[in-house]
């Protein structure tokens, strides 16, 4: 089967990352190519193992990896993303989008990254509606950036509130329309 898309994929340390398990497996069933690059918080939540096993791709932890050929992953990657995707989103990333650092793998991979960007926000409720997120979703809606979710329910941390990450299947439906969304630009 032809590949129909490559995704980078970006998983942080919410405790909602064991969810992009289940985005990786349908986007991977779906024929595209899917690249996950983990934060080091998501690691400690979700084994980089089954995101290799269930997107038949390396995963990316650091970023100073080993590259495939000379050129830096972190580059190289960005450079073949027709959508960057961040999966959940926690606000240490949100904030690191924002203000345009690149100290890991991930947001390193943002920075260079001229395709389009989906954040799925996770996090808990008092976190999403502090002034500093706020501002920092602001900042990165005004540029481009698009958001799903979160959604309002009951948190990891026992908390009802909004925070969730958005339903997967919202959110592969999403991935999906933006691919459509752009291939018609072309």
């Amino acid at each position: 089967m032809a590949k129909k898309a490559n995704i980078a994929l970006g998983v942080t340390g919410s405790i909602a990352a064991y969810k992009a398990a289940d985005i990786v497996s349908r986007l991977a069933k779906a024929g595209h190519d899917v690249h996950v690059i983990m934060t080091r918080a998501a690691t400690k939540l979700v084994g980089p193992l089954t995101f290799a096993t269930l997107s038949r791709n390396p995963v990316t932890t650091d970023l100073f990896d080993e590259a495939q050929d000379w050129k830096p992953q972190h580059v190289s990657l960005a450079d073949q993303a027709d959508l960057l995707v961040v999966a959940p989103a926690s606000a240490d990333i949100i904030a690191k989008l924002a203000l345009g650092l690149a100290d890991d793998a991930l947001s390193s991979i943002a920075l260079a990254c001229q395709a389009p960007l989906l954040v799925a926000p996770a996090m808990n409720g008092k976190m999403w509606l502090h002034p500093a997120t706020r501002q920092n979703v602001a900042t990165l809606q005004s540029r481009g950036v698009q958001f799903i979710g979160p959604e309002e329910g009951m948190l990891a941390c026992g908390y009802e509130g909004i925070g969730r990450l958005w339903d997967v299947d919202g959110i592969v439906a999403e991935i999906e329309r933006l691919l459509k969304q752009k291939k018609r630009k072309k």
